[in-house]
């Protein structure tokens, strides 16, 4: 039994589901005969690193990044040492622009998660070089139950939809109950389309300070 803290109650209906045990075996198969990220290990270190009690925000990525040394289980988030890839240092420069901080020397979002902002992507895995290969594997219900979850089951979450693979999900979430924001991915492809100037860390923070909540320290440097 995998131990996700306090997200095991929550989480068991999905973990004990027909569904999940099929992506496990996937998994068994690609992690034998391929090169896969993140390690298996880190596959769920999203939860975590969030508790599930202390979820403000919900920033969804598309996959895990799939070249060596990148994915360690936070979507858009590398390791200390890392290079950063392009759309992390764009989402610095946005950072910048909204708040002032200035791009930190890192790309470990560690700190964000800690603080209650889930890094979770809406595929878990990746085969190396291969981006989305394990978009139909069956995270997609994995993750779709997830937002699902927490839409019910939480209020005065801000949900961050970046690019249209994340934005197809705002159908999950209870706009009513909760703060959504939606733009353009930081992709250098799509960053100009409405990335840049969507001032969602402000957003943010303003959004959880007016319902009483502590804002989340951006500030990685």
């Amino acid at each position: 039994m995998i131990d996700l803290g306090d997200w095991n109650e929550p989480l068991a209906p999905l973990f004990t589901d027909e569904r999940y045990k099929k992506i496990r075996e996937f998994l068994k198969y690609e992690y034998s005969h391929f090169t896969v990220y993140p390690d298996m290990y880190d596959i769920f270190n999203c939860f975590r690193y969030t508790p599930y009690a202390g979820v403000k925000a919900v920033l969804l990525g598309q996959d895990p990044y799939h070249e060596p040394g990148q994915a360690h289980g936070l979507c858009f988030s590398v390791r200390e040492g890392v290079p950063k890839p392009p759309s992390l240092e764009n989402i610095f420069k946005e950072l910048h622009s909204d708040l002032g901080f200035p791009p930190p020397a890192s790309g470990d979002l560690t700190q964000w998660a800690r603080q209650g902002v889930l890094l979770m992507n809406t595929a878990l895995t990746v085969r190396a070089h291969r981006a989305n290969s394990h978009a139909d594997c069956g995270w997609s219900w994995f993750t779709d139950a997830v937002i699902s979850l927490l839409s019910r089951e939480k209020s005065g979450l801000v949900f961050l939809l970046w690019g249209g693979n994340a934005r197809k999900k705002r159908a999950l979430i209870d706009a009513s109950k909760h703060l959504v924001l939606e733009c353009a991915h930081p992709s250098p492809l799509s960053a100009y389309n409405g990335f840049f100037g969507c001032r969602h860390f402000s957003k943010t923070n303003a959004y959880l300070a007016a319902r009483g909540v502590s804002p989340i320290d951006w500030d990685l440097g």
